[in-house]
């Protein structure tokens, strides 16, 4: 129980560390300014996230609980999501980190099919992550005790699910309206 506790902190840490590299990426597109503190914002929260990756995997490796994923398919829809989205986040991270290299290289050559490629996986990407986040929060805050009542959760998934929509919509706007503007010109 000590490392599912463990996870739920690196995972409420990860929020906030998100959001702020989210929100400073975006607004750095929207205003076509160089991004001076993406790195500073970028590290620690890749070291939560892979932290929160290790603690995640061993938790769900070496003390499964609760109800296969496969069983009460209805019921566990949400745990399935993100089971999904966490497996996914890995490689798509890697991608998205390779992603200017690639764009720079791709537009260069001409390879235009490959650029779309990846501007779409950045979109995949993004809904992956905030996908994850938005089934998992809640959830920690139960781990930790800190949240008891299934309405209120219930009512804070709402809120951050539509939250992190918005998130979704502004940064893919963001992102690769700048990302097309800068290579494909």
């Amino acid at each position: 129980m000590k490392l599912k506790k463990v996870n739920a902190v690196l995972g409420l840490l990860t929020v906030p560390l998100l959001l702020a590299h989210i929100g400073y990426l975006t607004f750095c597109y929207l205003t076509m300014t160089q991004p001076v503190v993406k790195d500073p914002l970028s590290y620690p929260m890749m070291i939560v996230f892979c932290l929160h990756a290790v603690c995640g995997m061993s938790v769900l490796f070496l003390h499964p609980d609760g109800t296969r994923a496969d069983l009460y398919v209805g019921l566990n829809r949400r745990t399935v999501v993100q089971r999904v989205t966490a497996a996914l986040s890995l490689p798509l991270l890697i991608l998205h980190i390779n992603t200017w290299n690639l764009l720079t290289s791709t537009s260069e050559n001409g390879q235009w099919f490959l650029f779309g490629l990846l501007l779409f996986s950045e979109a995949v990407f993004y809904a992956v992550i905030l996908a994850h986040t938005a089934t998992s929060w809640t959830n920690a805050l139960v781990t930790l005790g800190w949240l008891t009542s299934m309405e209120t959760q219930k009512k804070l998934d709402r809120v951050g699910g539509i939250l992190l929509l918005l998130v979704f919509l502004v940064t893919v706007y963001a992102v690769l309206s700048g990302q097309i503007a800068m290579f494909a010109s």
